[in-house]
């Protein structure tokens, strides 16, 4: 069982920037972040995939940065040009899949308990 507890949420104004931060009880290889923004569904934002390579869905390419460090068990999200769409609140997540899951909610087994980050305009 991993349990995964984020952090950094926040308000801020259209433009500005947050960072969210992620710490699993202990190594798990696939680790994301999604959202959830309020009468919608579920959403992926990031997937880490290897020391070169994260996944983002293309609402925030370019705006949107994870970091993930393996000594400590973290994934960071950085948020930069936010938008009020951005709006949400938001999960990060892991998976113990075999291969990699991509940004499908079902393909993750760990949630935390999530992070409100509210842009206004």
């Amino acid at each position: 069982q991993v349990q995964l507890v984020e952090s950094g949420g926040g308000s801020v104004q259209a433009g500005g920037s947050l960072r969210l931060s992620c710490v699993a009880s202990g190594y798990i290889h696939w680790m994301a972040w999604f959202r959830q923004a309020p009468g919608a569904g579920r959403e992926g934002v990031a997937v880490w995939r290897s020391s070169s390579i994260t996944v983002y869905d293309d609402s925030v390419k370019g705006r949107f940065t994870a970091s993930r460090d393996n000594t400590r068990n973290t994934l960071d999200l950085q948020m930069s040009s936010l938008k009020p769409e951005d709006t949400a609140m938001y999960y990060c997540a892991a998976s113990s899949a075999g291969a990699f899951p991509g940004l499908a909610v079902s393909a993750y087994h760990y949630w935390g308990q999530g992070t409100q980050v509210t842009v206004s305009s």
